[in-house]
């Protein structure tokens, strides 16, 4: 257990020995999410807990870099997008929208006609898909597919 962690560890050292800033603020960011998450939990985090905290960090950046474009701010949006880019290299690789779009497509055949609903599918879909797939490419995908029937 722990080899993100560990991982992270080392390429935080990389960092401060390149001096590469963005990084090296990004990983520590990590490593304190990972703490927290230690201390409101009491037990030592499982590899699945430290993806998740990680997952939940790129989707803060997700989120952050939307509210910065939206308000004109191009320098930070730029540093939240490089710092998420950082981050999902330490995720598993995530699902192309065609490979999506054939998940969401087996389970709307597979549902009986009656409970074919925005719910429905959302939940099967995201079980199949937890961690390699953007829930809002999920959802979108799912209106579409759902909006052809």
């Amino acid at each position: 257990m722990a080899a993100l962690k560990d991982r992270i560890a080392g390429d935080l050292k990389e960092a401060m020995k390149a001096r590469d800033q963005l990084r090296l603020d990004t990983l520590r960011s990590v490593l304190s999410g990972f703490t927290y998450k230690r201390t409101e939990a009491g037990v030592e985090l499982s590899d699945a807990d430290e993806l998740d905290v990680v997952r939940k960090q790129v989707k803060q950046r997700n989120d952050a870099h939307a509210e910065f474009e939206k308000a004109g701010r191009t320098d930070l949006a730029e540093k939240e997008a490089r710092e998420r880019d950082i981050l999902m290299t330490y995720l598993p690789a995530q699902k192309s929208r065609e490979e999506v779009r054939s998940v969401v497509k087996a389970i709307i055949t597979e549902l009986p006609g009656q409970t074919r609903n925005q719910g429905a599918v959302m939940k099967l879909a995201m079980a199949q898909l937890k961690g390699l797939a953007d829930g809002n490419l999920v959802r979108k995908t799912v209106e579409e597919e759902l909006g052809k029937t």
